[in-house]
């Protein structure tokens, strides 16, 4: 490639070389030329010995200006065209780059929506039917609102009166809960006095705000769903909340009295799991009575205490009993105790007495009584 001119340099013009020292060629008969301003490069001169002996050619010389000198705005448009076409060459290199990246991105995004589109585990069925986070906000409050009414619909008293929003008393009613038992919360009415049960929603809890724990209903005996969509099933304080927990805690140092009478009973027997709860004051009131009033009339056999709902506060007691036929029993025995305890009267008259058989085939009487429990029975 042909080095580019310099446009600084100047060409110092050269002296011409000296003329060689000829003789003028003489004719006799031709008048004498007159004389030249000089050699001419490339010429022949005819020398006077006929022979013709050819001038040396003069050198080119190149004088300032003779070289042609690009503009400024030529040298400018070539830089920068230059530059250009470099930032594209990178441009592309970045751009087939960044598109691999993309497809491998996509790739990676599509085998993971494969894998999260297989089946579920039964954790993660689980986790999804109690409001996990995995649902959408929606979902989650809808299906917490459903688990909340099948609960109350089971467990709670149908003499009890139950404060609730439209759409969770809406909820109770399909459930077969009575509607002359449900009070509707809102602008209306916004104080649920003369309820036994709160169901708190994310509506109730935005309306009475610290009030619903503070004066309304401190304890929880049932808990669903998390977050936003958790709701909570509280017991009403009649008196308020600072004399409701100090009837609870006395409650609770009357059942623990009274299950270690029971224990001492030569007539009642315990498993393990159910002595520890009778110790500790973990069962109902009207269980106790009822076991006290069984063992009057023969042996009782516990194999089980249970039914405290889910996220339900220290001191709420567990209301339901699984009673076995102790040995030596007659035949009948359990038929028995279900006719006894199917002729209670409130409050002793349980929610539910059925006979069932265990997983190992052993029958049982279970009794269940309704929440929320009442306070002070043991203490009259």
């Amino acid at each position: 490639m042909a080095s580019q001119p310099d446009p600084d340099r100047v060409i110092e013009p050269q002296a011409p070389p000296p003329e060689p020292h000829r003789e003028p060629v003489t004719r006799s008969d031709a008048p004498r030329p007159e004389p030249a301003a000089g050699p001419v490069a490339g010429s022949v001169v005819r020398r006077s010995d006929s022979q013709i002996e050819p001038q040396p050619a003069q050198p080119v010389v190149r004088r300032p200006g003779s070289d042609v000198i690009p503009s400024w705005s030529s040298v400018v448009a070539t830089t920068v065209r230059l530059w250009v076409e470099r930032r594209r060459a990178r441009w592309r290199v970045a751009a087939a780059v960044m598109v691999a990246l993309i497809v491998f991105a996509a790739g990676g995004l599509t085998v993971a929506l494969l894998r999260n589109s297989g089946p579920k585990s039964a954790a993660g069925n689980r986790g999804a039917a109690s409001g996990s986070p995995g649902l959408g906000p929606v979902q989650a409050a809808a299906t917490a609102r459903q688990q909340a009414a099948a609960w109350v619909a089971a467990q709670v008293s149908r003499s009890a009166v139950v404060s609730c929003d439209p759409a969770m008393c809406a909820a109770l009613q399909a459930k077969g809960f009575p509607a002359g038992d449900l009070m509707t919360l809102g602008p209306a009415a916004a104080d649920p006095l003369g309820s036994a049960v709160i169901v708190a929603t994310a509506a109730i809890r935005s309306e009475f705000g610290s009030r619903l724990t503070a004066v309304y209903a401190p304890t929880v005996i049932a808990s669903f769903g998390s977050g936003s969509a958790q709701i909570d099933v509280r017991a009403y304080a009649a008196g308020g909340a600072a004399a409701y927990l100090a009837a609870l805690r006395a409650d609770v140092a009357s059942r623990r009295s009274d299950g270690s009478q029971l224990l001492h009973n030569s007539r009642v027997s315990a498993a393990p799991a159910a002595r520890r709860q009778l110790a500790a004051g973990q069962v109902d009131s009207r269980l106790l009575i009822t076991i006290a009033t069984l063992s009057g009339q023969g042996r009782v056999s516990i194999l089980a205490f249970g039914d405290s709902g889910h996220g339900a506060s220290p001191g709420v007691p567990l209301r339901l009993a699984e009673l076995a036929s102790p040995p030596g029993a007659k035949s009948g025995y359990l038929q028995s105790v279900v006719t006894l305890l199917r002729a209670q009267q409130e409050p002793y008259l349980a929610n539910s007495v059925t006979l069932a058989r265990l997983a190992n085939g052993q029958e049982v009487v279970r009794v269940e009584f309704a929440a929320p429990s009442p306070l002070g029975l043991l203490s009259g």
